[in-house]
Formats: structure tokens, C-alpha cells, sequence
């Protein structure tokens, strides 16, 4: 298995991402568009939060919804973007966006786990039928680089848990604050699954 990152810039890919455009026409508006790390982090300060599946229960209960819900404390602490990435299609983090009303998070899709991979976060899910997905973490992004890193303990494949401890919302913030981490928050969202 290799090392993730822990330093230095975020890996150079082309996401493939899909974006409403009104001069498609029809009922469904919406047109392929290639996004680079490039285009997601020069010039800017950019929270990033991985996880493993859209849909699933921490990531929809907790992790993404609490990021959700500080968007506007982080923009106050200097933050242009919050991202999230899951090694999952652009048909599935847009249908996931519109249950759980995402409206502030970047639902960044890395279909092909060419970012995760590259971040040294890939990791085989198989023991749950995922086969490879990202390991949970976050990190604050700098103009393309790594200032932090929080990666969740235990990283391997087939991981009989999933660790949410360190890569939340609040501890994210604690780090901007400059303060200690109080834990995980409560989840914000109910999951029924």
C-alpha cells in the first residue's frame, strides 16, 4: 500500500464533472465539463474533506452536512472553497447533493480514483462490496498546497471500522482557530439505510 501524502502539493488530474447549462436545452441541462486541480485550488484556500461513498451513513449524517452547516465560519476564517471528494460518478454526487441539500460544498467526483490514488488514499472497501474508495480524511489546501492533513487512524484496506474522529468539520476549524479540537459533533442528519 502506498504512503498518503502528507506534505506538499495536491496531485496534478482532470476531474470529470457535470454542470448545468442552460443552452443544452430540454429537461435535463446539464453538459459535461472537464475540472484540473488547477482550476479547483490556484490562488485560493481550500478546505478538502474525503470520503468513502456518497450515500452512506456518516458521510451523510455527519461529515458532509456539518461541513455544510460552518460554511460560512470557515469563509470568515479565510476559506474561498469547501470541497468534497468521493470515488464515486457525477450522477451520484449530484443526486447525493439534492437529498442531503448540500448548497455551500463543492461535490467533487473522482469517478476513476485517480485523485485518491495519487493522494495515496485508495483503498480497498471489498469487505463491504465498495471495491476501491477513498480512506476518510481532510486537509486545507494552500494554492495548491498541503498545509494540514487529518487522516482518520487504522489506514488499510478491508477496515472492519470507519473511523470519523479527525477529519470533521469542527476539528478542521479548531486548526483554523488555532484552538484544541472538542470531537466529532453530533450528527445533523438522520440515516435510514
Amino acid at each position: 500500500m502506498v504512503a498518503f501524502v502528507a506534505t506538499g502539493r495536491v496531485p496534478e488530474v482532470t476531474f470529470k464533472t457535470r454542470v448545468r447549462d442552460e443552452s443544452v436545452g430540454g429537461p435535463n441541462p446539464y453538459r459535461w465539463q472537464d475540472l484540473t486541480t488547477s482550476d479547483i485550488f490556484a490562488g485560493k484556500k481550500v478546505v478538502v474533506f474525503s470520503l468513502p461513498g456518497a450515500f452512506t451513513p456518516t458521510c451523510s449524517s455527519n461529515h458532509l452536512p456539518r461541513y455544510e452547516e460552518l460554511y460560512e465560519e470557515f469563509k470568515a476564517h479565510g476559506v474561498d472553497a469547501i470541497v468534497c471528494v468521493s470515488v464515486n460518478d457525477a450522477f451520484v454526487m449530484f443526486q447525493w447533493g439534492q437529498k442531503v441539500g448540500a448548497k455551500n460544498v463543492f461535490l467533487l467526483p473522482d469517478g476513476n480514483g485517480e485523485f485518491t490514488r495519487k493522494m495515496g488514499m485508495l483503498v480497498d472497501k471489498s469487505n463491504l462490496g465498495f471495491g476501491m474508495r477513498s480512506w476518510r480524511y481532510s486537509m486545507l489546501v494552500d494554492d495548491g498546497n498541503i498545509e494540514k492533513i487529518f487522516v482518520e487512524p487504522d489506514f488499510g484496506d478491508n477496515c472492519p471500522i470507519d473511523p470519523f474522529e479527525v477529519s470533521d468539520a469542527d476539528t478542521m476549524m479548531a486548526y483554523l482557530k488555532g484552538t484544541e479540537a472538542a470531537g466529532v459533533s453530533e450528527p445533523r442528519l438522520a440515516f435510514v439505510g
